[in-house]
């Protein structure tokens, strides 16, 4: 299986198993959205389009929108608009300008509602042109207008004799006359290009005739970031903060889940594996109350980083696994065979685990249960068992806990003859047809289960004398 679909299997998983609390948080997302919505009024924005007739260069054209926004030509529009509290900064903001294909200056206007959005649009774009009008007519020199006219009159004159005189000459008839009619042509032709360069070279023949390409449009919604879009962006932002923390959180653990790591931590071998059913009602002590209550509703009390548990098979195959593991006790175990079964504490199916190992071993080997706490490992010192035989579920205890509870077996002189590993599986509705269990053995396994408690407070009884 490659990296990527494992990624989107642990995802898949997340959903699955943390689904009311990622819904939870994902509508306190949304309620975060809402809120920065009503931070931020809503916004519309329209445009309108400048044309600049003639030919112009790009720098060219991004100096004319330069000049849309800057503060001589905002403060002129914000004059003529007349807003309360909005001035030629309020619009350095609101207003921006683009060039286009074509000689095309887009001029974008942002307001609070649309009639403002499209009047401030058309109002800029307005300012601008009268504003260019000016400059290129204040750039005007009349002086050198007149003498620029005057030139162009010779022009038309010198280009009215040259036609008179190719008239005039012999149509053709000597070389000399072709040559005259050839020159003739020639320097009107010159005089032609150099009229057609001075009307180009006066800034006021084209550049000045700019024009609006028709009113700016009516905004017909909001525009972005909008008060949905900020609701759904909240949402999703939560979902996926929530999934990325909990791939975090997963990815740092030092839960150990493999048997070999937990074997080598608790410096023992593995027995075996023993099933537990599934119980909705088996929670930890310490999920009671208000608190556990709501962990329970949020569905956080179910692990999310183990697999799924598989549908076990009838109540006989799960006794041969713990018969089988009594077998191997027998094996590894000298006459009287007697053992001291540790489970963590707050390991729920361990503690189960060990009960229905109880029931199954009897009396030979002769199991006693007790609890440790993983935070102060503290057993019983040893009478006359033959070791210790530890029973905790994977995923839940990392190697420092299960280094304790080996160190606090070392100390009260107990081998750790074996580990047992316990998992939750799925029961069936339907009892098996198989041979039906005693009904001795629940009566057994209950009282070894309750004697787990009773072994805890003398241990801690005895750890405070």
């Amino acid at each position: 299986m490659s990296d990527d679909t494992i990624r989107l299997v642990t995802i898949g998983r997340i959903i699955r198993r943390r689904r009311r609390l990622l819904l939870l948080l994902a509508v306190v997302g949304a309620l975060v959205g809402y809120g920065a919505s009503l931070l931020f009024p809503p916004r519309y924005t329209t445009s309108a389009s400048v044309l600049l007739p003639g030919a112009w260069e790009e720098r060219e054209l991004r100096t004319q929108a330069e000049v849309v926004t800057s503060s001589v030509v905002l403060d002129r529009a914000a004059a003529t608009l007349g807003w309360t509290g909005v001035g030629g900064e309020e619009l350095r903001e609101r207003v921006s300008a683009e060039t286009a294909d074509g000689n095309i200056i887009k001029i974008v206007g942002t307001a609070d509602t649309p009639e403002h959005a499209q009047r401030l649009s058309d109002e800029v774009a307005r300012t601008f042109i009268d504003f260019s009008a000016r400059i290129v007519g204040d750039d005007t020199d009349p002086e050198a207008a007149s003498r620029r006219e005057a030139l162009r009159q010779a022009v038309v004159q010198a280009n009215r004799r040259i036609t008179e005189l190719a008239d005039a000459a012999d149509p053709g008839r000597t070389v000399e006359s072709v040559q005259a009619r050839t020159e003739l042509e020639k320097l009107r032709t010159a005089l032609h290009e150099a009229i057609t360069k001075l009307d180009q070279a006066d800034p006021a023949a084209g550049k000045a005739n700019m024009v609006v390409m028709g009113p700016a449009a009516r905004p017909a919604g909001e525009a972005p970031p909008t008060r949905t879009q900020l609701v759904v962006a909240g949402a999703l932002l939560f979902f996926l903060l929530t999934v990325i923390g909990h791939l975090t959180a997963a990815r740092m653990s030092r839960r150990l889940r493999t048997d070999p790591e937990i074997a080598a931590a608790l410096g023992s071998a593995l027995l075996g594996t023993v099933d537990v059913p599934g119980d909705r009602t088996g929670h930890r002590a310490e999920s009671r109350g208000p608190l556990g209550w709501i962990r329970r509703l949020l569905g956080v009390d179910v692990r999310w980083d183990v697999p799924m548990p598989q549908t076990s098979g009838d109540e006989e195959g799960r006794r041969i696994r713990y018969r089988r593991v009594c077998a191997r006790l027998r094996d590894r175990l000298p006459a009287p065979r007697r053992l001291l079964v540790v489970v963590p504490d707050g390991d729920e199916t361990a503690r189960r685990a060990a009960g229905q190992l109880v029931a199954e071993a009897g009396s030979d080997p002769l199991l006693k249960v007790v609890g440790v706490s993983v935070s102060r490992p503290m057993l019983p010192d040893r009478d006359d068992e033959s070791g210790a035989l530890v029973v905790l579920s994977a995923g839940n205890w990392t190697a420092a806990e299960l280094a304790g509870i080996a160190e606090a077996c070392a100390d009260a002189r107990y081998e750790v003859v074996g580990i047992v590993l316990a998992g939750t599986v799925r029961a069936r509705t339907k009892r098996s047809a198989g041979r039906p269990r005693p009904a001795a053995t629940p009566t057994h396994a209950a009282h070894a289960v309750d004697a787990v408690d009773a072994v805890d407070a003398d241990a801690a009884r005895g750890a405070t004398t």
